[in-house]
């Protein structure tokens, strides 16, 4: 960002992460250029002349748009006066760090030096919620000019991780958690709180399994990691955090294990000399916590208790232990589980993958994220048209879900985030719209997530699902709501088994198809009636098979066209058109978006389609017709 003043506030850390978030993803899936590109964005200070020639070297070829990103960036980098921040020092909780800070920003040029001095020196990590750093940050911001803080989006400052707070299960970490995502960040002792009950609590496994899908979404395959090399190569199976920075964070975490300690944020662990005791399976410890291969209810970040307690009997310092600690006592607080679907088997990953030498490879054109930042990556399944060159993957406009949020929803959607007050239970309702904000937001009715179920006896927590007799059941706000079919018993009789057919209902099972009027085929008249239609809401036929336009409802200046769909709200009330009345004269945009007709031609669009009087077989590019 360019200042004029030549007087910008020490850290400019946050614009500058976003501006190379810009700037590298026109490399795409270049990974050479997109490395050198995102080091001139890790810089302490001005970049150097030999990172610009490599960026020039091996990205000209690739993307003109990236070198003249980056190009207006260096041009623009501005000149630091590490001293026009010194009044942020007061803002220290602690005298000592206060002093520190002061002789850092008097003695050290580079923002690099500063950092790492204001980390030794005050004995802190940089929290945006520290009163210290958050002068920084926000002085880093106000100097710019034609830049506007705007307050907390009505989502609150994350409005994706809200979601996760209500699926706490203690009061304490529900109020923890919605104070660090709602409308400001929570202070210090907030994180701190949190990171001690909540972080490694294995009652909230629901809660932080949510938390971690937000922050890192499972991706499929892991590859080129150098030092965490035995999880290379396993392109079918999902990990949160294959990258190079978590690669580095493993051989990082075992340089630190190798002084004797692991610190935890409520347990130190002494141990032996991991050097030689057990090096590979510390190893593999370090990189399964920061690559964190998914599991269907784990958060990636626990080994299974076995493992932990072979190792810790094998290598930790009992002597040193905590009072009262033994390598059970500890793992049954950090991996409480030998269930693989909750804990991560060190086993797996002691070994090289056996698919060692590649031919071919599963890949996703959306991993890793080739576009922008504010853009949402969606694979390409409409083909382009007859020899056009075209990317596998397309970049669309989206919103994101607060301020603090990556998590981003596409543009023209309905979403609904939790209140931004922070109230358990209250949601409304938001569009993404085409400012790249959350619009026309609506408050719905509040609903009591702690009502639960009882069922058999045993008590059912609000949004969970199982299964009671041949029925699957969810437990709503303490509502049970469950599927209709008729179980057979080991009471049955001979006749209620030779009659039984499985269905909802026990309806026979006879394929004489009816149309509801919420624009879906039901097998039988007995099925639509089970599920709760009138006989006024359905007539025999499939849906497909009914022609919406005939008798003609539109009028006469427009011409009828089918649209089908199935409606899922109350359609008696709201209705369910399976038509649309369109002028007969249509005006088409250049918007390509493929259709298919009833001659299987294509179209490039819908609108064309209907411009030329054909009908609609299917959305998406002509398929391939086989016939046997």
């Amino acid at each position: 960002m360019k200042d004029g003043t030549g007087k910008n506030a020490l850290f400019s850390c946050i614009s500058r992460n976003e501006m190379g978030s810009v700037c590298c993803s026109y490399a795409g899936h270049h990974t050479n250029c997109r490395e050198y590109c995102q080091a001139i964005f890790r810089t302490d200070s001005s970049p150097g002349p030999s990172q610009i020639k490599a960026v020039e070297n091996y990205c000209a070829s690739i993307s003109p748009q990236l070198i003249h990103c980056v190009n207006n960036y260096t041009q623009s980098y501005p000149m630091r006066n590490p001293t026009d921040s010194l009044y942020c020092c007061d803002r220290a909780e602690d005298h000592a760090c206060q002093n520190a800070c002061k002789r850092i920003l008097m003695s050290k040029k580079t923002e690099m030096e500063i950092v790492d001095g204001l980390i030794e020196g005050c004995k802190t990590q940089p929290l945006p919620q520290d009163p210290l750093w958050q002068c920084f940050l926000e002085s880093s911001q106000s100097v710019h000019p034609g830049v506007t803080l705007h307050p907390p989006p009505s989502t609150g400052l994350d409005g994706a991780k809200l979601h996760c707070c209500s699926k706490a299960n203690t009061s304490t970490c529900r109020e923890l958690c919605t104070k660090l995502y709602s409308m400001s960040w929570g202070n210090t002792q907030s994180w701190q709180e949190f990171d001690r009950f909540c972080e490694y609590n294995p009652v909230e496994v629901s809660m932080l399994t949510c938390l971690a899908d937000v922050r890192e979404p499972c991706q499929l395959g892991c590859r080129n990691l150098t030092y965490c090399t035995n999880f290379n190569n396993r392109p079918t199976e999902l990990f949160r955090s294959c990258n190079a920075q978590s690669d580095q964070g493993a051989m990082n975490d075992m340089k630190l294990w190798e002084k004797g300690s692991i610190k935890m944020p409520f347990i130190n662990i002494p141990v032996l000399d991991i050097k030689k005791c057990q090096p590979e399976m510390w190893k593999a410890v370090a990189c399964s916590l920061q690559i964190k291969p998914c599991h269907r209810k784990s958060r990636g970040s626990i080994i299974c208790k076995s493992d932990c307690v072979e190792i810790l009997k094998k290598c930790g310092d009992q002597n040193k232990f905590p009072e009262d600690h033994t390598a059970e006592s500890i793992c049954e607080l950090l991996s409480p589980t030998d269930d693989l679907e909750n804990c991560i088997p060190l086993d797996t990953y002691l070994r090289p993958s056996t698919l060692g030498n590649i031919i071919e490879e599963v890949t996703h054109p959306c991993n890793p994220n080739p576009c922008p930042a504010n853009e949402l990556c969606e694979v390409n399944r409409k083909g382009c048209p007859s020899g056009d060159p075209c990317l596998p993957y397309s970049c669309v406009q989206g919103c994101k879900l607060g301020e603090a949020s990556d998590f981003i929803v596409r543009q023209g959607t309905l979403i609904q985030v939790p209140s931004s007050a922070g109230e358990v239970g209250c949601y409304k309702i938001c569009s993404c719209g085409q400012s790249g904000l959350l619009e026309n937001c609506m408050e719905m009715h509040c609903i009591d997530l702690q009502k639960s179920c009882i069922v058999g006896g045993k008590r059912k927590s609000h949004g969970t699902s199982f299964n009671i007799d041949c029925n699957i059941c969810s437990c709503f706000a303490g509502n049970l709501v469950c599927s209709t079919r008729l179980c057979l018993s080991e009471h049955s009789s001979e006749d209620d088994r030779r009659t039984f057919t499985g269905l909802p209902c026990n309806c026979a099972d006879q394929f004489v198809p009816v149309c509801g009027q919420n624009g879906r085929t039901y097998p039988s008249a007995c099925i639509a009636r089970c599920v709760g239609l009138q006989d006024h809401q359905f007539e025999f036929g499939s849906c497909i098979s009914k022609d919406p336009c005939n008798p003609n409802p539109c009028p006469k200046n427009q011409r009828c066209i089918p649209k089908p769909q199935v409606c899922l709200t109350t359609f008696d009330k709201f209705g369910c058109s399976q038509h649309e009345c369109l002028p007969r004269q249509l005006t088409c945009d250049q918007v390509r978006d493929p259709v298919c007709d009833t001659h299987h031609m294509e179209h490039s669009s819908l609108c064309a389609l209907y411009q030329r009087g054909q009908s609609l077989l299917y959305k998406g590019p002509c398929q391939v017709q086989l016939f046997g």
